[in-house]
């Protein structure tokens, strides 16, 4: 704003010298529509309506306020002649009985005037009043529902989260319908000022987590909020780590099972994605589709999916450690194939790892990039042509090109796409440690990982809770899941408010 120390001055009671401090603070924008219309028969009283053309819906203004407003002016006398007292009442009865929008809230200075135009209501003005009212009519075009692209399912709820904070609230209500679901407002940014949401289920949350979400958001101060992603950089416990310690989706289903577990969701407007805290490691590496499958299915697959976990991070460095140290855990067949392919390579066993690597990670970075018609064709092509003519060339083995191929694959496992990028980027010091010590120096690298995982912390608990600290009882949830009706308690985060997910137990005699 041109002169911030006027922001929260009240409103004159001179609608002239109103109009003109706010065009005067906004700049004459030409995307601001200003209309004057008679409050009274005569016109000796005027209203303005203020509202920005493409934020505000015009057939909500049109039809809901200037035609009310005008039928008024047609029949309402003029109220010179009326006291004070009486005029504030008839200011009254047209915000309560002339105005046919369901929110009307009122403004007593212009740092509340500013804040509604831009937010896509009208400001109503009346002369002689020092005060204003605005009416939630925000009508921007946006993306709607549809099934979110990074996150699918074979089974399970279709939509998602949309750019807008509104939609997806109605989303999450739409799962879970208490009273106790509570929704905070914020606005962070002093530039954007972005509308922030804080969502939490009162008889669940632990008040402790919420108000320390509330604290971490209260303390940003920044010019603007333009995705999730600045939220989760300035209220994460370390910024020194990978791995990312707090939890984003763009699933209303996922988000409504978190907070049923005593989580907290912050919502930000303009991005689909949703925020989770606490986030502790294990939540990042299930998915949604684990809970609407059958337990053993949804085990079998989680076990597949650790598998694959395991690939991604040690394959190369498993390949690399075996071939140049530990020659006698092959069988000899194997050991002398092994041998032939390698002998015109002129590389170790390091560098070719890292020449595959990295140029897979440039195709895959490469395809992200490009146009979705074409990207994912470029990286295939791409990675068969270059795979293949680096093994007619002699540059790297074809076992090389088996190894880097599955690793590549069983990163695609993990449902977070930021834990994945934070193996995909642990892959190479492990190589590393493996070209340098062998077995030992991966050993090495896995102690040094697990000790660094221990001492994380997200939201005031341990980041690889329930395996450390150890707690059996939510081992029911973890490497495996178990069936529902033996998933009675909540996972204790933080000793949430109520700890029962299924009360009373059903008998066995009932399940039968």
């Amino acid at each position: 704003m041109d002169n911030p120390n006027t922001s929260f001055q009240t409103l004159f009671d001179n609608l002239e010298q109103n109009l003109r401090q706010i065009k005067q603070t906004l700049g004459n924008s030409g995307d601001i529509v200003i209309r004057t219309i008679p409050l009274s028969r005569h016109g000796k009283r005027m209203i303005t309506l203020i509202y920005i053309d493409g934020m505000a819906d015009k057939k909500l203004v049109n039809d809901f306020i200037v035609e009310s407003l005008m039928s008024n002016s047609n029949s309402a006398e003029d109220k010179d002649d009326l006291d004070k007292n009486g005029f504030e009442d008839d200011v009254q009865s047209l915000k309560n009985s002339v105005l046919a929008l369901g929110s009307i809230n009122d403004l007593t200075d212009f740092e509340a005037v500013y804040n509604a135009v831009l937010s896509g209501d009208t400001v109503i003005l009346i002369d002689g009043y020092t005060a204003g009212m605005s009416a939630d009519t925000k009508g921007w075009k946006d993306r709607g529902v549809t099934e979110p692209a990074s996150e699918n399912v074979v089974r399970g709820p279709r939509e998602g989260f949309s750019e807008s904070i509104g939609i997806n609230i109605a989303l999450i209500r739409r799962k879970i319908k208490s009273p106790d679901l509570r929704m905070d407002k914020k606005q962070i940014g002093r530039v954007t000022r972005t509308e922030i949401g804080i969502m939490y289920v009162k008889s669940i949350a632990n008040d402790k987590i919420v108000k320390e979400v509330h604290a971490r958001l209260d303390r940003i101060d920044i010019d603007g909020i333009l995705e999730s992603g600045y939220i989760e950089e300035l209220i994460q416990d370390s910024n020194f780590t990978p791995f990312p310690t707090v939890f984003n989706t763009e699933r209303p289903d996922v988000v409504a099972a978190e907070l049923l577990e005593g989580k907290v969701a912050i919502l930000v407007d303009g991005t689909p994605y949703t925020l989770i805290v606490p986030a502790p490691f294990i939540s990042f590496l299930h998915a949604a589709e684990d809970y609407y499958q059958r337990a053993d299915i949804s085990s079998f697959i989680r076990i597949l999916r650790f598998m694959g976990i395991f690939i991604s991070l040690l394959g190369p460095s498993l390949y690399i450690a075996i071939t140049n140290f530990h020659q006698e855990l092959l069988p000899t067949q194997l050991l002398i194939g092994l041998a032939a392919q390698r002998e015109d390579i002129p590389f170790p066993a390091f560098i070719e790892a890292f020449i595959m690597e990295a140029t897979f990670e440039i195709l895959r970075e490469a395809g992200v990039r490009m146009p979705k018609y074409i990207g994912a064709a470029v990286s295939i092509v791409g990675t068969l042509v270059i795979g293949s003519a680096a093994v007619e060339a002699g540059v790297v083995s074809a076992v090389m090109v088996i190894v880097v191929s599955l690793t590549a694959i069983s990163s695609f496992v993990i449902p977070a796409y930021n834990v994945a990028i934070a193996f995909r980027m642990l892959r190479f010091p492990m190589m590393g440690l493996a070209a340098s010590f062998g077995l030992f120096g991966i050993m090495f690298g896995i102690i040094l990982l697990i000790l660094h995982l221990c001492s994380l912390r997200t939201f005031g608990v341990p980041y690889m809770s329930p395996f450390a600290p150890l707690t059996p009882a939510d081992q029911k949830d973890t490497l495996v899941r178990f069936p529902h009706w033996l998933m009675r308690t909540r996972p204790r985060l933080a000793n949430q408010k109520n700890v029962n997910r299924l009360n009373p137990a059903p008998s066995r005699k009932s399940r039968e």
